[in-house]
């Protein structure tokens, strides 16, 4: 079972990563701010500075499952579990503030939650089913 919560788990910090990218540094290019809704270049500048800030707080939260998955791996499975759970949850939970943030949005929302979700699960699953 740790073999799948990893690899979700790795899923989801890759897909914020990429998320990061299309943020934080892409973000003015054509296909990348339609893909988010925006209508014109002038709107891609406009809002530059913010895509910018957000890209980092999703590398952080990459960042953050990451190192749980490090630490989990090397044998400090409570520290590892708490921040990559932390850090997975938070994505969850962004995905749930894109929804809030209109109907346009629930088909990034769930690509976006879909990862943290299934480490999740997987992760109460285990936990769950464990024999002390």
């Amino acid at each position: 079972m740790i073999i799948l919560i990893t690899a979700a788990a790795v899923a989801a910090a890759a897909l914020h990563v990429l998320i990061f990218y299309w943020e934080s540094v892409a973000w003015t290019r054509p296909n990348v701010w339609r893909r988010f809704g925006l209508t014109s270049q002038e709107d891609a500048e406009t809002t530059r500075t913010l895509a910018y800030n957000q890209g980092f707080y999703n590398l952080f939260l990459a960042i953050g499952t990451i190192l749980g998955v490090i630490l989990y791996a090397v044998g400090l499975v409570g520290a590892g579990l708490a921040i990559g759970l932390f850090s997975v949850s938070s994505m969850l939970l962004a995905a749930l503030v894109l929804v809030s943030s209109g109907k346009g949005r629930i088909k990034s929302a769930l690509v976006q939650a879909f990862f943290p979700l299934i480490t999740i699960v997987l992760v109460i699953i285990e936990v769950v089913t464990a024999t002390p």
